[in-house]
């Protein structure tokens, strides 16, 4: 499993423009692609132009995939001049295991 926080900052002018396309794409990315298990897009509450995605991928070869995809490539090319700055952590779980206890509940909440 590959999980990473992208920090990203957006130019404030364009930031509705940006979130619009983002939407787009986190939604078409979880929906089509059986390895991205989360791309889940937040602001923060008080800069609303700091935005930060929690992406979860089965596999980095489920993330090198996703790179390819025709709606990456579209929100790459078309938020690439909205960005100020992009950083990408990656990050591990420190209890692995809960993560299934955590999507079996979002999965009964429906």
């Amino acid at each position: 499993m590959l999980v990473r926080i992208s920090e990203i900052q957006i130019e404030p002018n364009r930031l509705d423009e940006y979130k619009a396309i983002l939407k787009e794409e986190a939604e078409a990315s979880v929906r089509l692609e059986p390895g991205v298990i989360s791309i889940f897009p937040m602001y923060e509450r008080d800069n609303p132009t700091e935005v930060r995605i929690l992406e979860i991928y089965a596999s980095r070869g489920a993330y090198q995939s996703h790179l390819g995809t025709p709606h990456f490539q579209k929100y790459k090319s078309t938020t690439l001049p909205m960005v100020k700055s992009l950083r990408l952590v990656d990050m591990e779980a420190l209890d692995p295991a809960t993560m299934t206890t955590i999507f079996g509940k979002m999965q009964r909440g429906r």
